[in-house]
């Protein structure tokens, strides 16, 4: 046995593996900053997106909050939607009056819990995307929680006996 390393890489070799490093660096890069300007939205509550404005104004935003209670507003005979979000009860008090056009899940109403996907205005209004809101209504999906887990509840009963 010998104890021979072996020779390095030519120069040339050494070249070829530093520029193909290189290339697939750039590449990676150029890919990742391509993707996240253009596709990036930002996911925010209502109060820290109106506690800093000017760093969301113009961009792509999704905005996590509760239809303000009595500030639906519908323009007759129209889609056009105009309403305030503000902070659930667990965060600061903020609000942000919301333009939508289209039409709206079933469960948007008065007190429930939203996301807006859209763009911040000039005018610290969001001008929400088309199929851009998503609304759950809390004591709905609570009551039927809570009847599955007594259903369940009553079965595993049953199955003691």
């Amino acid at each position: 046995m010998s104890d021979h390393a072996p020779p390095p890489p030519s120069r040339s070799a050494a070249l070829k593996i530093l520029a193909t490093v290189v290339v697939i660096g750039g590449a990676i890069a150029i890919l990742l900053t391509a993707s996240i300007s253009k596709g990036a939205e930002y996911y925010k509550f209502v109060d820290e997106v109106m506690s800093n404005t000017d760093s969301f104004r113009g961009k792509k935003l999704q905005v996590h909050g509760v239809v303000a209670d009595g500030s639906i507003e519908q323009a007759k005979g129209t889609l056009m939607y105009r309403f305030k979000i503000r902070s659930r009860p667990d965060r600061p008090p903020a609000n942000i009056v919301a333009n939508y056009e289209g039409l709206v899940p079933d469960t948007f109403k008065s007190g429930a819990e939203v996301i807006v996907r859209g763009t911040l205005t000039a005018d610290n209004q969001i001008s929400v995307v088309p199929d851009g809101i998503m609304a759950k209504c809390p004591s709905k999906y609570n009551a039927d929680e809570q009847a599955a887990q007594k259903r369940s509840g009553e079965a595993a009963q049953k199955l003691k006996l």
